[in-house]
């Protein structure tokens, strides 16, 4: 964590430095959903989006992209055709991307939507150089529908928006403390990593991202920090650089 510092008289107050400029945030839908496993808790919703705020008033610039499980998963979709199952996920992801918009407005938090499908009603389209601008001018930018395609997940839209913005990082918020050797919920005697490389990550099939989300990052010198949004200020620890989760970086 870079030094804090005490603002010029105020003895005992400490002043966080971000170690990072320009985050992109993944949050999964069933980080959305609180305790009720499904659908969208709103309470929930605020206590993740207040230390975003945090964030944005130290000067941070903060994309968001949305999974949305919490509603629908196009993978586990049985029957259907696997392109309209994943045209409904984006959907999800949408819904999402609006309530994540709407509680960082309560919080006085200027915040845009943007869409990889075109919903021009409710939200902008995806434009590149529209979304920097808005990081610019201190804007939370939440990412919507994914990557706009079917057959990729919204790891991957996370990876990819990451390269596009040119994001220090990508913190992926997650229901355990980082990445394990194996399911430390099924298996009391997993073993934590605090750093892993691209190539561990690939070879031991570590479920840190999808392969292709994983190799998107390694491409293009992403790191991927793995942290537990059970505890939402875990957002600003992480952000300003204390030793939160696993990082995953080039080696």
């Amino acid at each position: 964590m870079r030094a804090a510092r005490f603002p010029p008289g105020k003895v005992g107050v400490l002043i966080l430095e971000p170690k990072y400029h320009r985050v992109l945030l993944k949050l999964s839908g069933e980080s959305l959903a609180g305790s009720q496993k499904h659908g969208i808790d709103f309470d929930t919703v605020l206590s993740i989006c207040e230390p975003i705020k945090k964030c944005v008033d130290m000067g941070v610039q903060i994309a968001v992209v949305v999974g949305g499980g919490n509603f629908w998963r196009g993978r586990s979709s049985g029957k259907m055709d696997r392109t309209r199952a994943d045209h409904m996920g984006m959907l999800a992801t949408t819904i999402n991307a609006l309530g994540v918009a709407d509680a960082l407005e309560q919080l006085d938090v200027p915040v845009r939507v943007q869409t990889a499908i075109s919903m021009q009603e409710i939200a902008e389209p995806y434009i590149r150089n529209r979304a920097v601008r808005h990081l610019e001018k201190g804007r939370v930018v939440v990412f919507g529908c994914g990557t706009g395609n079917p057959f990729f997940s919204t790891d991957t839209a996370a990876a990819l928006r990451a390269a596009e913005i040119d994001a220090d990082v990508i913190m992926k918020a997650t229901m355990v403390d980082g990445v394990y050797d194996s399911d430390p919920k099924k298996n009391p005697n997993a073993v934590k990593y605090d750093t892993l490389s691209f190539m561990e990550v690939l070879s031991k099939n570590l479920q840190v991202m999808d392969g292709t989300a994983a190799t998107l990052c390694r491409d293009n010198g992403i790191a991927i920090l793995v942290f537990n949004i059970d505890h939402p200020d875990n957002i600003v620890k992480a952000i300003c650089g204390e030793p939160v989760g696993t990082i995953v970086k080039e080696a």
